[in-house]
């Protein structure tokens, strides 16, 4: 596909239902997956996945990541980030068609994947950007999400206080572009209420090695 189609479709994906918040181009599809199928791809993710649980050394400490994750792509698509460095796995056949279905969303090409296994309420992601120097100046990232519903934070930088919340459901995807990432964090907060577990796919395109 050539370059100018994808500009042209990103453009028609963010007029088509966009989230308002100065700063950010956000766009939520609730229903974008049927249920069948998104049932379907978590029973096969949370089963055939080759999940990991690294370590941080925080504060002088070694402490689990709380969640399981796993990260594909093109064997260019090394990624650096929270101290970490991911080499991909390469793609499976089922991670290979909904990479193709997102950019066919997207009008974007991507060549990675980071996936996110949040197992109960304890599962978390803390606050942070996606804005690592691989994914080059203003990324779009793709977050499809499976399984139980979540809340997803938002916080304008150099705040303390939550400015927007989406509640993100079995079979939604999400769109961050533009600036976003120079402008908010975000995060997937812990919760005492009984959720079903989630699986949750953030495709990107890797730009290169900082």
């Amino acid at each position: 596909m050539p370059a100018h189609s994808f500009i042209a479709t990103a453009v028609d994906l963010f007029s088509a239902s966009p989230i308002d918040l100065p700063g950010a181009e956000l766009d939520l599809r609730p229903h974008w997956l049927d249920a069948t199928t998104a049932t379907a791809w978590f029973t096969e993710l949370a089963r055939d996945t080759p999940w990991e649980q690294p370590q941080l050394f925080i504060h002088g400490r070694h402490l689990a990541v709380p969640r399981l994750l796993a990260w594909y792509g093109d064997p260019e698509a090394r990624y650096r980030y929270s101290g970490l460095e991911h080499q991909p796995l390469p793609w499976t056949p089922l991670l290979a068609e909904i990479r193709t279905r997102a950019q066919d969303a997207c009008g974007r090409p991507f060549n990675a994947v980071l996936l996110n296994y949040y197992r109960d309420g304890n599962d978390s992601m803390g606050w942070h950007s996606d804005d690592e120097p691989e994914l080059g100046r203003d990324p779009l990232i793709a977050s499809l999400n499976l399984g139980g519903t979540r809340r997803f934070d938002l916080r304008r930088k150099g705040t303390t206080r939550i400015g927007h919340s989406l509640e993100l459901g079995d079979g939604s995807l999400l769109v961050m572009g533009g600036q976003t990432q120079h402008h908010w964090q975000h995060q997937v907060a812990k919760t005492r209420k009984p959720v079903a577990p989630r699986i949750n796919l953030t495709f990107r395109l890797i730009r290169g090695r900082a």
